[in-house]
This record gives structure tokens, sequence and C-alpha cells, in this order.
């Protein structure tokens, strides 16, 4: 004894690759253990929901190759099955109580669990795996994952084995008679499902680690301690989350005497003596799932939730709970049983079918959306829209989706503003596939191909203005010389178009080129341009790490502009001071120079303004808001601009912009227009980016003759910009556990959505007036899921908000300075979140834990600078009592 311990030291100390060994004729009786648990991240493993195998194991050697003592055949069975509860619970409260272990796994699966397993081990190696063929895939697994418990090596280093987790990185710590197994779960090779949300922001976090201690006696495992755990954590709110713990142990409780050795000089001789019915199998785990029983059809749950989903419920959070529900059962469903919702539904419940099939996002919903929808029909026109934005917003879209947009966009459609919106959401699509890796994938090509090649063609307005749109979202690299140019050459709206696509490129894009393009816009240096393009070239400038002569040259333009122009650029350069942007430095370090930094040129008048703040600082993600609004000299509003930014450490998420623009309209109130907007058209329009994807920009009116018309019917109702339900947070990992059951985890984020804004002028008081309407309602659910033949665990976590942000500015006209009042409040908001733990078993039985808070957001009217609040006293304080009309 004392010999072969004193070789087994001597093997770990040479580097010798020797596996642990059995002795001949010996039977050696493990205590086994395989236990799960399921909680939220930071809870203790006392009280959650989970289960533990038991069993014993009898280990035996059947062959020992006659040339290589370090191939082994070994004969590994599980006895005496156990199931319980993993933590202590009353026996009300214990859904195995009184049921026999038969009764629990079932007797088929039972029987198939206690017949024995082979190993081949060559040099500690699992080389196959022996069991039976027609035995359930769920107890095959559970072998499995027993069986590679055995696999190990007597050596520290690293390597890449095959176990039930897959084919995995693997690496071995050795420390005299003790090993540690670190296998690193995120190298793994195994077939499994899974995707991902788009944005990070918007996505789940994940954390696997595995490790296995063996402590060695006698050349053989003493005992075995393995632990896996799995974190998964919603970026935006870390609070939410789940973890599945998977542990197991096996430890030695005596050798007996045993049956002899198999004589034979190969495997498959030993095999067959032993039982023909062995076959070789993968030891890696087999892909299973259990059926569900008592489902309803797809028709019966969307009659279940069909009445959260009329229109005048589309800002509650019930709807978009729904929404989620109704999207996790179409990805079960087949085309025809998709088709027959469908088609079933009337006009008023259909764009919310629409909106929940397309976000589904699998081929069978794709054909079934698409055999539904007929573009060369007008009248579906609402229903198209709605497919198209929901495309524009998929989390994970597929080539095929760019590739049937592209056919369906070269060939016949109805109506105009369809075909625009189509462009607009290839352009997005193309972004997405593109960030995914996906740039040279046909229909990636061929659609990029199609956008830049039908722009340079185009002969009209409407239709470049079609395309830049497209490359507003697709923010292709080799676009930028296109947007360049149209930015610096274009015409009004083209131009300020262009340059706004140009303002969404990371200014790691933003090349020499760019920056001297920009320059000559903003210092009219070859034409002259409207003010709302010179502003956008200046941010573009400020924004992309400006030098010392760029920042110099703009503060110094400041007081030579249009009067309002004067006051929003100093407004701009003082936000960048304010809230410390990336160029305030340089800004600092120029208005050291009192050329650029006296009191004539920081006290010019005007009513425009540009100004960040914060709505939220937190641990996790924070948010900004930016309302920056630019009039012309007369008074008249020519832009308003709301953004709303996410962002944490690395990534940053465009949540919300919305633009009302407006040109043309100084002869309703007989004033002069500003130099170079003398020839402009009436024309005012809004424009919207939601979640990063720009959608189609609204026109309230174009031309004199629809102003008035539209002045005197006007009933101050607020045009709908979007309105649906969208797909925001869309993450499904499959997970295998080390012990042999499969897991899930899937976070689903849905928004209920309706903005609104409308512009409205009153002749009589002199006045104007923007007011831009966001409400919305959010959903998320969580489920993490142990899915066992004989048992489903698991954890459920929702959170859910109801919210509306509100956007008016109001201008008096009638002296100058103008009066401007901007305001941007949003309402007091329910917030709530729960949790549930559960257990349950295919007879029905079912343990369930609940938990949840539930709170009230205060209102908050936001800050903006002391000048706007000065103002808004004027504004409000010389209304006039009386009601009446705006017309």
């Amino acid at each position: 004894l004392v010999n072969s311990r004193m070789l087994f030291v001597f093997a770990f100390q040479t580097g010798h690759t020797t596996g642990p060994s059995l002795n001949n004729d010996k039977l050696y009786k493990f205590a086994y253990s395989a236990e799960v648990y399921v909680d939220q991240v930071k809870a203790s493993l006392q009280k959650s929901a989970g289960y533990r195998i038991s069993s014993g194991v009898d280990v035996n050697l059947l062959w020992r190759n006659p040339d290589n003592d370090d191939d082994q055949l070994v004969k590994i069975t599980m006895k005496d099955v156990q199931v319980e509860n993993v933590s202590e619970r009353p026996a009300a409260k214990n859904v195995f109580e009184g049921k026999s272990p038969e009764k629990i796994i079932g007797k088929e699966y039972l029987e198939a669990l206690q017949r024995p397993i082979v190993l081949e081990l060559v040099r500690g190696k699992v080389k196959t795996f022996y069991s039976y063929q027609n035995e359930p895939g769920f107890t095959q697994n559970i072998k499995r994952g027993l069986a590679s418990l055995f696999q190990l090596q007597l050596h520290s280093g690293s390597s890449r084995e095959v176990d039930v987790s897959g084919k995995c990185n693997t690496t071995y710590h050795v420390r005299q008679d003790q090993v540690t197994k670190i296998k690193d779960l995120d190298s793994c090779e195994i077939e499994k499902k899974g995707f991902t949300s788009h944005n990070r922001i918007l996505d789940v976090s994940t954390k696997a680690t595995s490790a296995t201690v063996y402590v060695l006696e006698d050349s053989f495992i003493k005992s075995i301690k393995a632990e896996e755990n799995f974190a998964f954590v919603l970026n935006y709110r870390r609070k939410t989350g789940s973890k599945i713990v998977s542990k197991q142990r096996l430890e030695l409780k005596s050798i007996q005497a045993g049956l002899g050795l198999i004589a034979a000089k190969q495997v498959a001789s030993v095999i067959k003596t032993l039982d023909p019915s062995y076959i070789a199998m993968p030891l890696e785990a087999e892909p299973v799932k259990s059926k569900c029983r008592k489902c309803p059809s797809l028709s019966e749950h969307w009659q279940s939730i069909r009445a959260n989903m009329h229109p005048d419920k589309l800002s509650k959070a019930e709807a978009a709970k729904s929404f989620l529900s109704f999207i996790q059962n179409i990805r079960k469903a087949t085309k025809e049983e998709i088709l027959k919702v469908i088609k079933s539904e009337n006009k008023e419940f259909l764009p919310q079918v629409v909106d929940a099939v397309t976000s589904a996002q699998t081929p069978e919903s794709l054909e079934a959306v698409l055999e539904f929808l007929d573009f060369k029909d007008a009248s579906t026109s609402i229903l198209q829209e709605r497919f198209l934005y929901a495309c524009g917003f998929a989390s994970h879209p597929s080539e095929t989706l760019l590739k049937s947009l592209t056919e369906k966009f070269k060939g016949d459609v109805a109506n105009e503003e369809i075909r625009e919106t189509l462009v607009i959401v290839m352009g997005a699509l193309i972004r997405k596939l593109c960030d995914k890796g996906g740039c040279k994938l046909p229909a990636v090509v061929e659609a990029k191909r199609l956008i830049l090649n039908r722009l340079e063609k185009a002969k009209k307005d409407d239709n470049v203005r079609m395309y830049l749109l497209a490359l507003k979202n697709a923010l292709l690299p080799e676009a930028i010389p296109v947007l360049l140019k149209y930015a610096e050459s274009g015409e009004g709206p083209i131009s300020s178009l262009a340059a706004s696509a140009l303002q969404r490129y990371d200014p790691s894009f933003l090349t020499k080129e760019v920056k001297e393009t920009m320059n000559r816009i903003y210092h009219q240096s070859r034409k002259v341009h409207e003010k709302t393009v010179r502003t956008t070239a200046a941010a573009i400038i400020l924004n992309s790490n400006p030098s010392y002569m760029e920042v110099k040259n703009i503060l110094l333009s400041i007081g030579e502009l249009p009067m309002e122009m004067n006051k929003y650029m100093l407004s701009m350069i003082q936000d960048i001071l304010h809230f410390e942007m990336p160029s305030s430095k340089t800004v600092r370090q120029v208005l050291k120079d009192m050329r650029t930094h006296n009191y004539d040129r920081f006290s010019k008048m005007g009513s425009s303004s540009a100004y960040t703040g914060y709505i939220t600082r937190g641990p996790d993600v924070s948010s900004t808001y930016s309302l920056d609004i630019l009039y012309s000299g007369s008074g008249i509003l020519r832009r308003s601009n709301v953004n709303i930014h996410v962002f944490d450490r690395s990534t940053e998420l465009h949540a919300i912009q919305v633009v009302i623009e407006a040109q043309g309209l100084e002869s309703i109130i007989a004033a002069t227009p500003d130099e170079g907007e003398e020839n402009l058209d009436s024309f005012a329009g809004m424009s919207a980016i939601l979640f990063d994807f720009q959608l189609r920009p609204v026109t309230f009116f174009q031309g004199y003759g629809d102003l008035m018309s539209k002045m005197l019917s006007a009933t101050g109702d607020p045009i709908n910009v979007v309105k649906g339900l969208v797909l925001l947070t869309d993450f499904l990992q499959e997970v295998q556990l080390q012990s042999g059951p499969t897991a899930s985890a899937e976070f689903l984020g849905g928004l209920a959505i309706d903005i609104s804004g409308g512009m409205e002028f009153s002749l009589w008081y002199r006045e104007s007036k923007t007011n831009v309407k966001n409400r919305v309602a959010m959903f998320v659910a969580g489920n993490t899921e142990v899915d066992s033949f004989f048992i489903k665990t698991g954890v459920e976590t929702t959170v859910e908000a109801e919210t509306s942000l509100d956007f008016i500015s109001t201008v008096q006209f009638s002296q100058y300075p103008f009066l401007v009042c901007m305001q941007m409040d949003r309402v007091e908001s329910p917030f709530r979140t729960h949790v549930t733990k559960y257990e349950s078993l295919p007879s029905g039985r079912r343990y369930t834990a609940r938990g949840g808070k539930a709170a009230m957001l205060a209102g908050n009217e936001y800050p903006l600078h002391q000048e706007n609040s000065n103002m808004c006293r004027k504004v409000f304080g010389a209304k006039s009592d009386s009601a009446g009309s705006w017309f």
C-alpha cells in the first residue's frame, strides 16, 4: 500500500500522464448526489427552487488492456435512486411528499437510469461511452453527467476535452492528492439554441463558471465535488436576473470484493461478452425537450389575451405583457396556425397581431405574414407599415427577412409611403446584420448596392430623401462620401437630412474630409446654407474631437450669425461646458483668449437654446435628455429637437429623438425671412428615431395652400407618429448542465408605445405651440428553468411600468425678443416587480413561492436653464384668462 501511494505521488511530481487506476477484482461503492438550485442572482440557496437526485453508485473494472495499463473498461451502475427537495421545506410545500421514486420518475425512466453504463478510460480521459440505444435522452444525459466526473488527468495543464457539456477548454491544477478541474463553459461546443438582443444595453449579461475538485487515495477517487454557476442579469436593471447552481458529489463509502476481469485483447470482444446490446454513443449531451401537456392552441391563447390588445389599451403594461406571451406562443406555432389567427381577426386588432407575428422572427411567422400582406393593395397600408416597423425593430433579423423586403421593394408597391418605409427598414436591417458580422452576406451586399445605385440615379427630391433615410439607418462607412456630397451641395431639407445622417455616425468614422466639409458648411465657404444645416454641421464638429482652431473659429463666428443662430450657438457652447462633454476641455482653453470670450459675444439676445440634463444616473445605466430649439428671426420655430440617450460604460442607445421642423411660415405673420431662406416653401413635419431606428418622417403640411386649409380646419389634435408594440429585449440561451439536465434562460422586454406630435398657431394671440407626447408602457419577463423529465423547476421575474413624457414649447411672437417657454414633464408612474419560484411535476402538482414590490414614481418637471424658467413665468403670467378657439 505504501509503495503504491509513493508511486502515485511520484506520478504527479514527474508529470506522468497516467490516469486514475482501479484495482482488479474490487467493487467500489460510492454515494452520489446531483443538486439543482434556481433563484434570483443575489439570493441565498436556502430557499431556492430545485431538487436533489441521490443514489448509490457501483464502480468496477471489467478489463485492462494487456499492452497498456492506462486503457481500462469500467462499469458504472446507479442504484437506489431517490428524489427529494433541495432545501428544507414543510410537507405541505413539498411536491415529492408521499411519492416513491418510481411514482416521481416513472417506472420506465427509473429502470433506464439504473441500467449500467461502460466507459473506456485511456490515460484518465473517456475514449468511449457505452449505453443502451433506445433509452430516453433525459436518463442518458444524467448518466453522461455521472460518467463525465470520472474524466481527469493527473498532471497540471490545459486541453480541449469532450464531456456532457460538449467540447470545452479545460485546465487542471494538481497539488499532491488533490486535482482541481476548471472548465471554460463559454468555450464549449455543443448544439444549443439561443439569440441575443441587437443592442447591449437592451440585452442580458451572462456569466458561467465550472470547477471540480478531486481528492485521490491509492491512485483512485476518494471524493469528487463539482459545482457550476450560471448567472443572467438584465443590463439596464441588474437587480432583475436569475441564477442556476448545479452541484454534484461523489464519495467513496467502501471497497468490497468484486468480479474478476474479462479476458480479451480487444474492447469490442469485452463489450460483446458483457451485453451485445451496448453501443458506443457520444459523451456530450443529446438535445431533449419535455412535451407540453394541456397547452392551449395559438388561437385559444390569442382569445385569452385579445381584450388587452385593444388599440385604446396600447399604453398599458398589460398590453406589453400580453404581447410578449403571444410572441412566445407564436414561436412554437406552425405557419397554418399563425395564418388562422391572422385571417380570423378584424381591422381593429389586426395591427397588434401583425406586430407580434413579425416580432416572433421565426421562418414560419415570416412566411405567414408575407403570405397575408399584399403590397399591391393600398387599402391594407396600415398593416404593411406595422409589419415594416416591427421588422425595423427586429432583435435578431435574418438574411431571409432582408432578402424578402428587397424583393418587395423591387416589385409593385401601391402606396408610396410604404415604398419609402420599405427602403428605410432595409437600411436598418443592413446595419443590424453588419453589426453581427454579416456585411458580406449576399442579401446584405445586394441591398447596399441597390440603395447606393438608386440614390446615384435619383432625380426627384422625394426619391433622394427616401434613400438618404435608408443610409441614415444603415450607417455604412462607404456611404459617407455620398452623404457629404448631399450635405454640402443639396438644397434645404435634403442637405439637412444628409447632415443629420452624418451626425449619427460614431466619431471614429468622421475623417479629416468630413470635418473639412462640415467647417465649409458652417462657415458658408462655398455657398449660403440654412440655419438647420449649419447648426448640425457645428454639432458634428464639436462632437468629434475638435481642434483648438476649429473651436476658436466657431466661437469667433458668434456675433456675425443671424440673430437667433447667434443665441443657439452660444447656448450650445454653454451646454458643452455645463454638461462636461468631451470637447469641453478644448472649449475652456479657447475661452482663455479674450477675443473669443467677451461680454459682446456672450450677451447676444434671442430665444433659441440647447440644454442637456440627466433623467437618471444609476450603477447599471444612466439616461440623459437634451432639448434644443432654433427659431427664425421672426419668432417662428425652425426646429425643435428632443433626444433621450441611454448609456452604460461601453455602449450608448439612442432611445428617442423627436424633431419638429418648420420653414417658410413668415408670410403668415407678414415677417421677413432670414438670409438664405427667402424662397423656402411653407412646410412643417416631424421625424422620429426610436431605439436607434429612424422612422419615416411625418408631414404636417406642405405648401402655402395646404397650410391655410389645415389652419382653417385644425382641431388641435396631435398627429400620431408611431403607435404599436415593440420587442426590445429578446434573449434566449439554452444551457447544458454538467449533471445532465437541460436549462434555459429567456428574457423578453416589450414596449407598448404611442408617440404623437402637433404644431398649432394662433394669429389672434400671435402665439405658436409645439407638443410632443410620449406615452409608453414596459413589461419585462424573465424565465429561467431547468427541465428534467420528471420535474420543471425555475424562477420567473417580471418588471412593469407605465409613464408619459410630454415636451411642450410655447412661443409668443408679439414682441422681440419673443417669449419662449419649454416644458418637459413626466407624469406619476406606477412601477411593479414580481418574482415567482416554482417546481412542477407532470401530474400537475406544483409548488410556488411569490414575492413582489410596487411603487409609485413621482412625476417630475425636468429642469432646464434658468433663463427658460424666467421666460415661462412671463408667458403664463401674460396669458389671458379668456378661453376660445385657436383660430
